[in-house]
């Protein structure tokens, strides 16, 4: 019990069978995690054998699951398998709970991730009748040592009617201090200014709070996190990270951009990303700094070459080579680093002051810059919008970035008209492909047709999305941002029923 400095907390210590009788069915249980990082390791597999044998007695037992974001693949999967979840909310990223969504046997709520917080508080998805939060530790003062995401948990303390504590050792005691948990968020009308000018600067305290009579149990770990995948960049990932690295250098030389430091980066996750942010340290720039929900292995690099000065995020989201850098330099990181709760990482005030360089995945964008994050075919879910609106609609500059095409080239990540709109033309910015990159700013919709056509499409679909344009332009009446209804969806409708986009 070494890391329980608390006497109250120790005398709380139970197993994980034990602590579990505390979540009955129909309980909303909201546990923490933010890209497998501080995901409860062995409540959740407990919690399942709970509902397994349950339901062998005829009870139909279920959960609603709220969460920070993405969490472990094995806690969602094991709980999706069993039809444990009747509703989950914010986020999810793992195949069998996409797959009960998109047949409609688990309720889905996809909202940005700076909402989350607000939302939960003003009774959206009402009462929160148990958080699962993993900690790193307990002090002597019974505060909460944070492991290594922070996602909502400081919110799901606050809120829940029971908490349930891992305290996981495996979390290196020297992450102590890399966190910077806030406490003066408030509901309108007492809403105050976050004074956060720079991604290094902290407003809060180290610790979470938390009332002692609420925890019911407490239970110790010792368990890694789950890594997250990722693989070497590709050609594809390498070409989109130089069309962004040569958009940078112009927009240095335009003025536009500081030289050498840039603005604040954020970044969202996955091998593309990955990719730009990894091209940075051979971009030639120095002093850079990052405001985003999460640190990625090229995140590290750069911050060990000294090109990043400091990243502040909600969540590591690292491989397991990244997992071993971090955990066997973290007290280098810790002065790099700042951790915070997803309402301050994504917040709209903080990411417009600091003039965030946004850039997210995308499915796929229209022609005129509508762009697609979550919905296959216009329908069936992917993952979720996640932190992508917050950065989209309060940056400086706002890119999306994708491969031209998808499927062995039968998709195209370029359409007449997405089906599914998560980010309008007014918010998108920038196109990236490994085919170019397409500058929406300042240009009407024709203009932004041709640019996104001409620059993103792959070659083997721009001549169908030019002969789309001609048409849908020379129609009579044909508008301000000219479209053939009745083909809109087309390259959609043709991919149904041939499984390709293509002719």
């Amino acid at each position: 019990m070494a890391r329980i400095r608390s006497s109250v907390f120790r005398e709380k210590v139970t197993t994980a069978d034990e602590a579990v009788r505390h979540i009955h069915a129909g309980d909303t249980v909201a546990i923490s995690g933010f890209a497998s990082a501080g995901t409860p390791k062995v409540i959740i597999p407990a919690l399942a054998e709970r509902i397994h044998h349950a339901r062998g007695a005829g009870v139909n037992f279920t959960i609603n699951l709220l969460t920070g974001a993405s969490v472990s693949t094995e806690t969602e999967r094991t709980l999706a398998e069993i039809d444990g979840i009747a509703l989950r909310m914010p986020y999810q990223s793992e195949a069998t709970a996409r797959r009960k969504i998109n047949e409609g046997r688990m309720d889905y709520v996809d909202i940005h991730l700076s909402h989350v917080a607000q939302q939960v508080w003003e009774g959206y998805y009402g009462t929160v009748d148990v958080a699962v939060v993993e900690v790193a530790g307990v002090t002597e003062a019974g505060e909460l040592i944070p492991s290594a995401s922070v996602g909502n948990n400081k919110t799901w303390l606050d809120v829940a009617k029971k908490v349930i504590l891992e305290v996981n050792s495996w979390v290196p005691d020297a992450m102590t201090g890399i966190h910077d948990i806030y406490y003066g968020t408030a509901l309108p009308p007492n809403r105050t200014p976050l004074e956060i000018t720079s991604a290094a600067d902290r407003i809060g305290q180290t610790t979470f709070r938390v009332d002692p009579d609420k925890v019911v149990a407490v239970v110790e770990t010792n368990c890694p996190d789950s890594a997250s995948p990722l693989t070497e960049p590709d050609a594809v990932s390498i070409a989109i990270a130089g069309h962004v690295l040569d958009f940078f250098d112009h927009e240095v030389k335009a003025g536009r951009l500081p030289a050498d430091s840039l603005l604040p980066l954020q970044a969202g996750i996955g091998n593309v990303a990955n990719a730009v942010l990894g091209g940075l340290d051979r971009g030639g720039y120095r002093d850079l700094t990052c405001y985003s929900e999460v640190i990625q292995d090229s995140m590290l690099r750069l911050i060990k070459d000294g090109a990043v000065a400091h990243a502040s995020a909600t969540s590591l989201a690292l491989s397991e080579k990244g997992l071993e850098e971090f955990t066997s330099n973290v007290d280098f990181y810790r002065n790099h680093i700042t951790l915070r709760p997803q309402e301050i990482s994504n917040h709209p005030e903080v990411v417009r002051r600091l003039g965030i360089i946004a850039m997210n995945g995308m499915l796929e964008a229209d022609i005129y810059g509508n762009v697609n994050s979550t919905h296959v075919m216009g329908t069936k879910i992917m993952n979720g919008i996640g932190g992508s609106g917050d950065f989209t609609r309060n940056g400086y500059v706002s890119m999306f970035l994708s491969p031209s095409t998808a499927r062995g080239g039968a998709i195209s990540s370029i359409v007449p008209m997405v089906p599914h709109v998560d980010h309008t033309e007014h918010d998108t910015q920038v196109i990236v492909t490994e085919q170019g990159l397409a500058d929406l700013r300042g240009l009407s919709p024709r203009r932004r047709a041709r640019a996104v056509i001409d620059n993103c499409a792959h070659p083997e679909f721009r001549p169908l999305l030019h002969d789309y344009l001609a048409r849908a332009d020379a129609q009579p009446g044909a508008g301000h941002t000219p479209h053939l209804l009745g083909e809109a969806f087309s390259f959609h409708q043709r991919h149904l029923a041939t499984g390709s986009m293509q002719r």
